[in-house]
């Protein structure tokens, strides 16, 4: 089989122009980038807002391992193979970060024949909309810094910055760091760092807002630290917003491309789901559900991470109602959890012991099954099916997601074979869309900041409690008594494990989620509990996929997966 990059440059793509005509978008409403992408003005919104909404299909997946259980990969092929047996369907995804694409994830546009094109275009900076949220950030940055030096007439004291700068590269060497050496002129020294651009408070604003002019609400909105009196600090106090404002008045705008097999999919912000809401734009799924019948998003990492808060922030904010869920989960994995992480690495492993693995490591896929049913919403088990899994190992998978409670469970070949390979997928999920959703969030809103940390832990970690450090209680009581109480909590945590320690592999018991630090984001509308050693700031392997990404002689790229 070809490399996925091969395929993707091979691939003769359709004019977006006339993608966007099918899916009945007025000439207007389509700001291009070229022939195959373009931006939607969210003017659409007004014009189809009598239009009854296409059903919403959120994919999740079980606790994901290091080598990749192709969740983007399904999205795209049950897009595909939606498109194959006749409906009008679309996927709505994530912008690339150029960090994992240059990390150790590689690309974000799935893979083989179930992919989003242009490929190198999305992963290496769309549009520019990564730009435009760093410039954002780093700008209010350069206005605090600047504000505390030339008089600092509204009292903000320096050491209660909270705002960091970003920028969209993996650098553990910037997680911490002091600014303004080299005397007065250069500004005045203080400890701060960076966050990757998925994981900043403007990635996450940019998510969330419902138009420019929300984005610009919503930017004023940010705490950037408080006065020496303790009053907070806004980006409006400080006249930043609105020149962040311009900067980013392009990138709320959800961008459109397209599948292997031409299918409409909206691409909009790029938030991590370990360390921030791990969900493309609240905008980008609106758009999707005016003009189309089906629509596939995609919630980062497991029901744990992205689906939680796909649940609990991202649909209450939106006024968003799922419809289905699919929980992708592969024979590799199951192994993975079911050996401690032993079996999936053994090549000498007996047919027995891999049967086994994979009966154990269910305990894994059981707690997702039983995450997504909290949410009341009916859930359809795909299995991505990897070369070397056997129709053996595939159907015992199948046969305990239906034992373990699935609406259903099909196999999918998508990478393989495209939309053909994702038919009985797509079916099933049809089915499951029509079944009643009796979606509610975990918690209310207005219950206490720790009840909603525990509701999460307990109910979709299965935690036996919460262990508070210091830092992370104080913050706790000034939030609730700055009137900050009735926020939904955005946590960051290890994707690959249930609990904070991503060595605790499968369905771990008698643990607690310790909490050290907690921070506000009031421009997104939410807090952030830090959990255990999670960092917002990744940092290169030593293998990381830069090294291989190359140009050949003729020009094209090479080595981007």
């Amino acid at each position: 089989m070809k490399s996925s990059l091969e395929i993707a440059q091979e691939a003769t793509l359709r004019p977006i122009l006339d993608i966007a005509e099918e899916i009945g978008l007025q000439e207007d409403e389509v700001h291009q980038y070229g022939r195959y992408k373009a931006k939607v003005d969210l003017s659409v919104l007004e014009r189809l807002r009598d239009k009854p909404d296409g059903k919403l299909i959120d994919v999740t997946g079980m606790t994901p391992t290091k080598f990749g259980e192709g969740k983007s990969t399904t999205c795209v092929s049950l897009t595909q193979g939606l498109g194959k047996i006749g409906t009008n369907a679309c996927y709505c995804t994530r912008e690339p970060s150029v960090g994992p694409v240059f990390g150790m994830k590689g690309g974000a546009a799935g893979a083989g024949y179930a992919q989003v094109v242009p490929m190198e275009d999305l992963n290496l900076h769309l549009n520019g909309d990564l730009h435009a949220i760093t410039a954002a950030n780093n700008l209010l940055a350069a206005i605090i810094d600047a504000h505390i030096l030339q008089g600092n007439e509204l009292g903000l004291d320096p050491l209660s910055v909270s705002w960091r700068r970003c920028v969209d590269v993996d650098d553990r060497a910037l997680r911490q760091i002091v600014i303004g050496l080299g005397g007065r002129v250069n500004g005045i020294p203080r400890q701060t760092g960076f966050d990757i651009t998925a994981a900043s408070e403007v990635m996450a604003i940019l998510g969330m807002a419902s138009d420019l002019f929300d984005l610009r609400r919503r930017l004023g909105a940010i705490t950037v630290g408080t006065t020496f009196s303790g009053e907070p600090v806004t980006a409006d106090d400080l006249k930043a917003a609105g020149s962040m404002t311009v900067l980013m008045r392009d990138a709320v705008h959800p961008n459109l491309v397209q599948t292997l097999e031409g299918q409409p999919a909206f691409m909009h912000a790029g938030p991590f789901a370990n360390i921030a809401h791990g969900n493309n734009s609240v905008v980008a799924d609106r758009v999707a559900l005016k003009v189309c019948d089906y629509v596939v998003t995609e919630s980062g990492f497991g029901s744990d991470l992205g689906m939680e808060k796909f649940m609990d922030i991202v649909c209450p904010a939106g006024n968003l109602k799922p419809d289905a869920c699919v929980l992708v989960c592969t024979v590799r994995a199951l192994k993975h959890h079911g050996s401690h992480g032993g079996h999936a690495e053994d090549p000498h492993a007996t047919r027995a012991e891999g049967l086994q693995a994979i009966e154990d490591g269910m305990a894994n896929l059981r707690r997702h099954l039983e995450n997504v049913k909290a949410f009341g919403v009916p859930c359809v088990v795909a299995v991505n099916r990897f070369p070397g899994d056997t129709d053996e190992e595939c159907q015992l998978v199948r046969r305990l997601a239906l034992e373990a409670g699935a609406f259903a469970a099909a196999i999918n070949e998508g990478p393989a074979k495209g939309g053909d390979g994702a038919t009985e997928l797509a079916e099933a999920v049809i089915a499951a869309t029509e079944q009643p959703s009796n979606y509610k969030p975990l918690y209310e809103p207005e219950a206490p900041i720790r009840d909603k940390i525990e509701t999460v832990a307990r109910r979709i970690y299965g935690a036996d409690g919460v262990h508070y450090y210091q830092a992370a209680d104080e913050k706790i009581a000034a939030f609730q008594a700055d009137g900050l109480g009735d926020l939904p909590v955005c946590m960051a945590k290890t994707q690959y494990s249930l609990s904070a320690d991503p060595t605790l592999l499968n369905a771990p018991h008698g643990f607690e989620i310790p909490i050290r630090d907690v921070r506000a984001y009031t421009g997104a509308g939410w807090l952030v509990p830090l959990a255990g050693d999670i960092m917002q700031m990744p940092g290169l392997s030593k293998t990381a996929a830069a090294y291989s990404v190359d140009i050949d002689e003729q020009g094209r790229t090479v080595g981007l997966f």
